[in-house]
């Protein structure tokens, strides 16, 4: 669900996922509630266009899961990028996000070696997923 919600790209609707006093690092920016995760969405997906993010989950335990997920985009430019990650969230008694924790690398690409092809949206349930891809 966090997935698609991400591929489709309303940092509104994502922002809801989230307790109004959510605590993120994201790379090196850190965000606190719903309000700023909206607007880090809306500048994010501004400036990273044809954004499409493959998720899987690494662990889990309790309250707590661990994710790994890759996305590629590209800038303003034309320059495409693959973005490797890790997560980690943690849930509150409601099942909102309270914690992200997300460490994040660029890799610069050419358009040709892109893998995520699909129409912009949700993943098609036949795309491969990471593992599937060798990410």
């Amino acid at each position: 669900m966090a997935e698609n919600a991400w591929n489709l790209k309303d940092p509104a609707k994502v922002a809801l996922a989230y307790t109004p006093d959510s605590r993120w690092r994201n790379r090196s920016e850190f965000v606190n509630g719903r309000a700023e995760i909206e607007a880090f969405l809306t500048r994010k997906w501004e400036r990273e266009l044809d954004y499409r993010l493959i998720k899987e989950i690494w662990a889990h335990a309790d309250d707590r899961i661990a994710v790994r997920f890759v996305y590629e985009c590209h800038d303003t430019d034309g320059n495409w990028y693959r973005s490797h990650g890790n997560e980690n969230w943690r849930f509150d008694a409601q099942g909102l996000m309270a914690e992200r924790h997300a460490s994040i690398n660029d890799v610069a690409i050419q358009e040709s070696d892109r893998l995520f092809r699909w129409p912009s949206g949700v993943r098609p349930d036949d795309h491969p997923g990471l593992t599937e891809l060798g990410l």
